[in-house]
């Protein structure tokens, strides 16, 4: 009876809290609700109230015409922030894991104190550094090109931090049975310890992903041509000609979210995957 009991109180409390947790997960929701609904309406109609969640005029067809085919260039934004995004992704995770690699597998004099002098650069804030950053890249040329921006979010020290941790939690025996078969570091890398890190490259990389996309102070300091303009100065842009119609701005604001969307729900088992793996491994 007792086991019972408690039973019928564990199953009672796992109810509550996950009601609980929806109510709250639907609360988080509701900005994103409004900013969908408002992107289907009429400007005549988003701030009825009570909110009208769903439309009772839609005006879905004009609204993503006037984002999609406007003078703002709306297109030509999101094409430059996909293609700055992946390849920033893409250098940022190929670097991190190389450098993670070799701060953990690889034994080297001063490995430690030189991930230490690394790893306090971290703590200097970004800010600090940006008017260096900006002397040096336009001497060499990279100020106000996608090259520049790619290669400023391609190197993270947080990256390889993270995806240290991850190689710490793999034994070396690994490495010490393909050795013995002849195998380098760049096999062993490639073919042993890439594959048994996937999940944590994946949460890595769609981090990585989701911080590229939303940045706008570095683009906005390392651009001034608007053809090289990413989506979030895109943004700015569009709002300054199309400030007085929430309706556009909502519907701009949808497509500006689509490709983070697409990309988490891709990566979530991934990302549940990397954060059991950094739970067990010690």
């Amino acid at each position: 009876m007792e086991r019972i009991a408690g039973s019928r109180k564990g199953n009672t409390g796992k109810i509550i809290m996950t009601v609980m947790m929806s109510i709250i997960g639907l609360l988080f929701l509701l900005p994103f609700f409004w900013m969908l609904s408002s992107s289907f309406k009429p400007e005549t109609d988003i701030f009825n109230y009570p909110v009208e969640w769903i439309p009772k005029h839609w005006q879905i067809i004009d609204n993503y015409r006037a984002v999609w085919a406007g003078k703002a260039n709306f297109a030509l934004f999101y094409w430059n922030s996909i293609k700055v995004t992946l390849l920033t992704t893409l250098l940022s995770v190929i670097v991190s894991s190389l450098a993670a690699y070799g701060f953990t597998k690889i034994h080297f004099r001063g490995r430690n104190i030189l991930f230490f002098f690394i790893l306090a650069t971290y703590m200097v804030p970004a800010e600090a550094t940006l008017v260096p950053l900006f002397v040096m890249f336009r001497s060499v040329g990279l100020y106000n090109t996608h090259t520049g921006l790619i290669l400023l979010g391609g190197f993270s020290v947080l990256g390889t931090f993270l995806l240290r941790q991850f190689f710490q939690g793999i034994s070396n025996e690994f490495i010490e049975s393909a050795q013995m078969d002849g195998a380098g570091h760049f096999t062993i890398f490639t073919r042993i310890m890439l594959p048994l890190v996937r999940p944590a490259l994946a949460t890595y990389g769609i981090l990585r992903f989701i911080w590229t996309w939303n940045d706008f102070q570095t683009p906005f300091i390392f651009l001034s041509d608007k053809q090289l303009f990413t989506i979030q100065l895109g943004m700015s842009a569009f709002a300054d000609r199309n400030g007085q119609f929430y309706s556009l701005i909502m519907a701009a604001s949808v497509s500006a979210i689509i490709p983070l969307l697409i990309v988490f729900i891709i990566g979530q088992k991934h990302v549940i995957e990397g954060i059991s793996f950094g739970g067990v491994k010690g």
